[in-house]
């Protein structure tokens, strides 16, 4: 009888891929985690209880075959894992490095319900990819038949490029537009090397290029630009993110050096690709040496710390207004800051700035949990008389993301938007009221996951083909 290959969690403990050492990581901006060796890949795959109904895959926004591509991987038919993990997912390598795992499928894992520890599904899926480009076994696209449909795409990040990729598949020609000189969008400029090296990103752009996708870079969508997209393509998918970034507004708050996430960060990676970056070199966005205080408990917030450890700030403090269990950000990130020497003030709160003209520090308010707000989170209270000064030579704002005004931007007053500027559209497929104009990712959700974004943008792209399937089969009768 053959040898169960599955099921050893109650043999075999969790392991996670060593991690470097905190003293040794926090001076450069490589990946944190070492790979799997091949063995080692296998053996935690096999800790899988293949589950009759695998809570790991349906809470994945992918719907990834989890229990399928572990099972293959455990038995050693790698490339089979990867084509079953590609399937599903335009960037596994990506997701298996940057998604919240512990929020969605390892979070939901039968096994550590059960108190045996979750199966380490997104090592294991970065395993299977990073071994899959070593293997040669990642190609372009090659589409068996070319189409003369074209579908231009406002947006370089995850979503627009998972579109870009699967409209490709079908031999639909697609033209990608972005302003930024790269294509990646956040993947690129926001989030930092250590959680996710850029040529992990840049061979993804390189095998779309060399699939036939052609991008345009540098390229600001106005009015006139966008009626020319429109002109030129059968379909057109809005896939630009949200860049906007919620401010503050209170004593002091206009202040120099209190500055915005998302320039800290594009700066900072901008900087490790070489790039000539004058707001960094001249020490505006630039952690050297300061005391650092971030505002905010979100992912974002947890790559604006450790890039400030980074830098060289001879202190870094994150301040959020609830506690740890109601922070929004990774637990895990969380603790890899912590490691690294980011002290987090819980239950605590700006309430202004001091200085003259730069920022010398912040006005805090301690904060007590209450009654639960209407998403059934304690709504943090004002503790009367426990106001401190934190000093802070910077302070990087990391409250999350709103949409740009892109009716105005774009020159569309017509385009449908929601009470909260993001762009109205149908869930499943991106279609707006603007005929063959779509939407996607955070411009139609708010800000959130990468994978949620890589969702939409092949929900979308199916939609598109159908719809050109259909146009040709009326044409043909």
């Amino acid at each position: 009888m053959a040898k169960q290959p599955m099921l050893k969690f109650v043999q075999i403990d969790r392991v996670m891929p060593e991690k470097r050492a905190a003293n040794d990581r926090k001076d450069d901006f490589d990946e944190i985690y070492s790979e799997f060796a091949a063995e080692k890949a296998a053996e935690q795959a096999s800790r899988c209880s293949q589950c009759g109904v695998p809570y790991c895959q349906s809470h994945c926004p992918l719907h990834n075959n989890i229990p399928d591509w572990l099972r293959l991987t455990a038995t050693g038919r790698l490339e089979e894992a990867y084509q079953v993990s590609q399937g599903t997912n335009t960037f596994p390598e990506i997701c298996g490095r940057i998604c919240p795992q512990d929020r969605l499928c390892e979070g939901n894992c039968v096994i550590e319900q059960s108190g045996h520890g979750t199966v380490t599904i997104g090592s294991i899926e970065k395993y299977i990819t990073d071994t899959a480009w070593e293997k040669g076994w990642v190609q372009p696209v090659a589409p068996s038949a070319e189409r003369a449909e074209s579908v231009g795409i406002i947006g370089a990040g995850p979503g627009g490029l998972a579109a870009a990729d699967m409209l490709r598949q079908a031999g639909i020609q697609v033209t990608v537009y972005d302003r930024y000189d790269r294509a990646g969008g956040l993947l690129m400029y926001g989030i930092p090397g250590f959680k996710l090296e850029k040529d992990v990103v840049q061979r993804r752009n390189d095998l779309l290029a060399d699939g036939g996708v052609e991008f345009v870079l540098n390229c600001n969508v106005d009015a006139a630009k966008f009626e020319e997209i429109r002109a030129r393509h059968d379909a057109v998918i809005i896939a630009t993110g949200v860049y906007k970034s919620r401010d503050l507004a209170m004593p002091g708050s206009g202040l120099a050096g209190i500055e915005k996430a998302i320039d800290f960060l594009t700066a900072s990676n901008r900087k490790s690709f070489g790039d000539q970056v004058e707001e960094f070199d001249n020490g505006r966005l630039n952690a050297h040496g300061k005391k650092v205080v971030v505002i905010g408990g979100g992912d974002t917030a947890m790559d604006c710390v450790r890039t400030s450890i980074r830098q060289g700030a001879t202190s870094v403090k994150c301040l959020y207004r609830r506690d740890r269990a109601n922070m929004p950000g990774s637990q895990r990130e969380t603790q890899n800051a912590e490691e690294e020497g980011v002290i987090f003030e819980w239950l605590s709160a700006p309430k202004g700035f001091t200085g003259e003209d730069t920022v010398k520090g912040v006005v805090v308010q301690k904060m007590r949990l209450g009654q639960p707000d209407a998403s059934g989170r304690q709504a943090p209270e004002v503790i009367e008389g426990a106001d401190y000064v934190e000093d802070a030579d910077l302070v990087i704002k990391a409250l999350g993301f709103e949409p740009e005004d892109l009716p105005t931007l774009f020159g569309q007053p017509d385009l449908p938007v929601t009470r909260w500027g993001t762009i109205k559209a149908a869930f499943q497929t991106g279609e707006t009221e603007m005929d063959g104009v779509y939407a996607i990712g955070d411009i139609v959700r708010g800000a959130s996951l990468v994978v949620w974004a890589i969702r939409d943008g092949r929900d979308c792209a199916g939609a598109i083909i159908e719809r050109f399937n259909a146009k040709s089969a009326v044409a043909a009768e």
